[in-house]
C-alpha cells in the first residue's frame, strides 16, 4: 500500500512507490518550492538510487538547483538546508519501515518537516497535477555534509569531558545511513569504538527499528567486550535505542529522559523548557520537576514537536520512540546529537548507565492497536471514550488522554488508516493492563 501522511510517502517497491509517484511528488516539491534550492540525500536501501534517480528529473524539471549529499542520514540533510540556505530538503526514506518499503520526506527552508498544512498545499499540486515546467534547474554533488554535522555537534559538546572518560563504545547503524557518520563522530569524541553492521553496501541484517528484540546481538557484544555503552540506530538515522553496559537494551522511551537529563542538569538558562507528544513517558516530567523545569506536550508527530521547541525555544525535545530533537544542532530527530548528549551524561556523572538509568522512575507502557472498519467508527470510538471516561481529568489535544494519579491512558485515531491505538502507562503493569481493559469494554 501507499501511505501519505503528514510523515512523507511511504510505501513498498515497485508495487506502490513507483517510478511515476516518484516522479510526480518531485514535481509537486519542486512546485511547491518555486524552482528554489533544493538539498536531496537517500538512506542505504537498494532502491534508494534509483529513486533519487527520479527524484532529481522531477525536481530539475521545475528549475530547481539540487545539491545531492548522496547518502546522508535524516538529520543531516536537515542540518545542510539551513546551512546552505536552501529552500527545501527532499530525502528518500522509509525510515525504520523493512525494504522493501520506501519512501519521501519533504523538508522547509527551517529544517523542520512539512507541516500539516503545509503538506496538504503539496499534496494539492500533485493530486492535480499542476507542476511548473522550468529548463534552468541544476545539479551538483555536495560531499562535506557529515562533517558538517558532526561539526555543529562539536561545537555545543564539552568533547574533552568524553575524551578524559575514555568510554567504549559499541555502534549498529543497522547498515544504514548512519554506518559512516557514526563512528566517526565517536572517532572524533575519543571513544573506542566496536562496530557493528556497518556496511552500508550491504542489506539491513536485522528488523529495520532499534527496538529490544532486534538488537540482541548489540546486546551480547556489549557485554562480551565490556563496553561501557551500545547504541542502535534505524537506517536513517534519526531513532537511537541504548544498550546498558550490563547487555540490557534500555526502552527507547528512556533515550529521551537521558539526553533530557544531561541539558537540564547543566543549563544556566532560567527559563527551561522541554517539547514533547502526548504519548511519551511521564518520567520526562519527574526530571522537568526535578530541575525546575516545564514540560510541554504537542500532537504525536515529529513536525508538531519540533515546531513548537522552535516557538518555545526549548532546550531538548523528542519522541518516545528514540527521537531527539537538540536545536542547538537542527531541527529534526537526529541519533548523532542524542548520542554526544548520552555520553556526555555518562562522562560527567562518573556513573555507568544502569547505575544512572536507576535514579530515574520506572514506568510501564502497553500498546494497542484497534483495527475499525471505516475511519468512522474509528472517530465513534474515540467519541465514546471521552464520555466514558468525562469524569476524569482529560487532555483531549489529540484524541483523549485520561490522566490519573496511577497513571494515563491515551486513545488516538491513526491519520491515515481506520485504526485506534492505545497507549497506557503506569508504575505496574496489572494496572496498564486494567487501563487498557477499561478502554475496551462497551
Amino acid at each position: 500500500m501507499l501511505k501519505i501522511s503528514i510523515s512523507g510517502v511511504r510505501g513498498t517497491v515497485p508495487d506502490f512507490l513507483t517510478p511515476e509517484v516518484c516522479l510526480a511528488f518531485a514535481k509537486a516539491f519542486g512546485t511547491y518550492m518555486q524552482g528554489g534550492t533544493i538539498v536531496v540525500g537517500t538512506d542505504t536501501r537498494g532502491s534508494s538510487e534509483f529513486i533519487k534517480g527520479i527524484i532529481l528529473q522531477g525536481l530539475l524539471s521545475c528549475g530547481c538547483k539540487v545539491i545531492d549529499l548522496g547518502v546522508a542520514t535524516t538529520p543531516t540533510v536537515g542540518v545542510m538546508v539551513k546551512e546552505l540556505s536552501a529552500k527545501g530538503g527532499l530525502i528518500v526514506t522509509a525510515s525504520h519501515n523493512p525494504e522493501p518499503w520506501n519512501g519521501l520526506k519533504f523538508i522547509r527552508s527551517d529544517g523542520i518537516f512539512l507541516n500539516s498544512k503545509e503538506f496538504k498545499q503539496l499534496l494539492e499540486i500533485y493530486n492535480n497535477k499542476t507542476f511548473d515546467e522550468n529548463p534552468g534547474g541544476s545539479a551538483k554533488t555536495y560531499t562535506k555534509a557529515s562533517d558538517i554535522h558532526i561539526e555543529r555537534i562539536l561545537r555545543v559538546i564539552k568533547s574533552n569531558k568524553i575524551r578524559k572518560a575514555k568510554l567504549k563504545v559499541v555502534i549498529d547503524s543497522c547498515n544504514g545511513a548512519g554506518s559512516i557518520i557514526t563512528p566517526l563522530l565517536l572517532k572524533k569524541l575519543g571513544c573506542e569504538v566496536i562496530e557493528l553492521n556497518t556496511t552500508p553496501a550491504t542489506p539491513f541484517p536485522r528488523g529495520a527499528e532499534p527496538t529490544p528484540e532486534n538488537i540482541t546481538q548489540l546486546a551480547e557484544i556489549v557485554k562480551r567486550e565490556r563496553a561501557d555503552i551500545g547504541f542502535a540506530q534505524d537506517p536513517d538515522a534519526d531513532r537511537l535505542a541504548i544498550v546498558s553496559e550490563k547487555g540490557i537494551p534500555i526502552s527507547e522511551e528512556y533515550t529521551l529522559v537521558l539526553c533530557t537529563k544531561y541539558i537540564l542538569a547543566t543549563s544556566s538558562s532560567s527559563r527551561k523548557i522541554v517539547v514533547t507528544n502526548l504519548s511519551t513517558t511521564s518520567a520526562i516530567d519527574n526530571i522537568a520537576r526535578e530541575f525546575g523545569a516545564i514540560v510541554m506536550r504537542t500532537k504525536i508527530g515529529e513536525v508538531h514537536v519540533a515546531e513548537a521547541i522552535k516557538e518555545q525555544k526549548a532546550l531538548i525535545g523528542g519522541e518516545g520512540n528514540g527521537g531527539i530533537i537538540f536545536p542547538e544542532v537542527g531541527f529534526n530527530r537526529d541519533s548523532l546529537s542524542g548520542i554526544a548528549l548520552i555520553l556526555m551524561l555518562l562522562a560527567t556523572q562518573k556513573k555507568k548507565l544502569s547505575e544512572i538509568v536507576a535514579t530515574i522512575p520506572q514506568y510501564i507502557l502497553i500498546k494497542k492497536k484497534i483495527e475499525c472498519h471505516s475511519q468512522q467508527e474509528a472517530l465513534d470510538f474515540l467519541e465514546n471514550a471521552r464520555i466514558k471516561f468525562q469524569k476524569d481529568s482529560l487532555d483531549l489535544t489529540e484524541g483523549v488522554k485520561v490522566i490519573r494519579k496511577t497513571g494515563w491512558l491515551h486513545i488516538r485515531a491513526s491519520n491515515t488508516e481506520p485504526i485506534i491505538r492505545i497507549f497506557a502507562e503506569c508504575k505496574d503493569k496489572k494496572t496498564a493492563e486494567e487501563f487498557i481493559f477499561e478502554a475496551l469494554k462497551d
